[in-house]
């Protein structure tokens, strides 16, 4: 079983802020989620994750409820 299916995506890529949109480096060995966005506050999410997708899926059921 990789990494990825593990939940670990690798070293390299970026942190999202899921409040206010803002990205940082993601730094290796740190977890997104122990991060908190230097804008807002917010816990971060590693972009293109699990979780990442389950946010991004909410917002659109959100935003698809609300134009209705």
């Amino acid at each position: 079983m990789s990494d990825h299916q593990h939940g670990h995506m690798g070293p390299t890529g970026n942190c999202i802020c899921p409040k206010c949109g803002t990205k940082i480096p993601h730094q290796k060995g740190t977890p997104c989620q122990e991060e908190h966005c230097p804008e807002c506050g917010s816990k971060m999410l590693r972009e293109g994750s699990h979780h990442h997708q389950l946010f991004l899926e909410k917002q659109r059921k959100k935003d698809s409820d609300d134009s209705e």
